[in-house]
């Protein structure tokens, strides 16, 4: 029988909450049929978290997370104190006594096992259930625009929510209050100016832990835009300017996670925008759930967690336009076919 690995005991473990995507469940799966000591560990998990099927399906309390992940660190970086005051006792006490010696070492190893324990069998599968927790939110937060986008063009004879704007207008502008449009997300704000989102949807879970802003009615209808980028972490499609051009459809990439190309976007919206992006933006996934994947809505309605910025049969990047190094901001699609997801 084959000793399991730590990654194949933490694929059990996310298998038996329930945190797996269809792809690694179909792997946990496969691995309990095929290894008698999956099957006994996951027998063992399943019996163990039999009780919490009584219990109501929610999401953990980013509060009640942050607290135990607190606590356990608070542990950790005691007994890391006291591992540091026992050596340096050590350093500088004659050794005349082995029974005291014995009994200090004891002391030592007791306090660096707590350390390891923590940190490295508690610590670690908390934090990486809160991701998970906050990646379903997200994923959940991300229908909920596309259902506001669907009441919205059943509202409007089948249109997207859209406003005007003139050929060559920027698209990076995200706060600018001025009448013209000049930002991306001036499309997507008419969902909260209607009523069909609430503002907090636009904040992915992920990051909103670093992102206390919050708008209130009276900003809302007094805005013609999202204040600044904090208040809206998603990405969404920029259109082609082809004139006749019909609302695109299907599996087609309407959002997702925010761009890495775009985190930063200047203040100062009277200075043109020139970004050369770095080779790590340019390969890394969206920082939204630290560069592990994006979650990404379809123009169906549909949503996904993808591990790859390469969506479809095309391979498309939904971060980069084709053929495109240097952004000045104004740049759009040359056809459908190339999504593009911006501020």
């Amino acid at each position: 029988m084959t000793e399991l690995n730590n990654q194949q005991k933490q694929l059990l473990f996310d298998y038996c909450l329930g945190l797996t995507s269809e792809e690694v469940t179909a792997e946990a799966e496969q691995l309990i049929a095929s290894n008698k000591q999956a099957a006994e560990i996951h027998s063992k998990l399943k019996n163990a978290l039999s009780p919490l099927k009584t219990l109501e399906s929610d999401l953990c309390p980013d509060d009640l997370a942050e607290g135990t992940i607190w606590r356990l660190k608070n542990v950790a970086r005691s007994s890391q104190l006291r591992l540091e005051q026992l050596l340096a006792d050590e350093q500088t006490r004659s050794i005349t006594d082995k029974r005291r010696f014995w009994k200090n070492i004891g002391e030592i190893v007791a306090a660096a096992a707590v350390i390891v324990f923590v940190a490295g069998v508690v610590i670690a599968p908390l934090n990486l259930a809160r991701q998970k927790s906050w990646q379903q939110a997200c994923l959940m937060q991300l229908k909920q625009i596309g259902q506001g986008v669907n009441s919205y063009s059943d509202d409007h004879e089948g249109h997207l929510p859209a406003v005007a704007t003139a050929t060559g207008a920027p698209w990076w502008k995200v706060g600018y209050q001025g009448k013209e449009n000049q930002s991306n997300t001036r499309h997507v704000f008419l969902l909260v100016k209607g009523g069909y989102n609430k503002p907090a949807d636009f904040i992915c879970p992920g990051k909103s832990q670093r992102l206390t802003a919050q708008l209130d009615p009276s900003q809302v209808q007094n805005s013609n835009d999202f204040p600044s980028q904090k208040y809206v972490t998603y990405s969404f499609r920029i259109r082609c300017n082809k004139a006749g051009e019909a609302n695109p459809q299907g599996r087609k990439v309407l959002a997702a996670d925010s761009n890495p190309l775009f985190e930063s976007l200047p203040d100062d919206y009277s200075k043109p925008l020139k970004l050369e992006p770095n080779i790590d933006s340019l390969i890394l996934n969206s920082t939204n759930h630290n560069n592990r994947g994006q979650n990404v809505l379809y123009c169906d309605g549909s949503t996904e967690f993808v591990k790859s910025r390469q969506i479809g049969t095309s391979a498309d990047d939904i971060y980069t336009l084709q053929d495109t190094d240097t952004y000045k901001g104004v740049e759009v699609p040359s056809c459908e076919t190339d999504a593009f997801l911006a501020p």
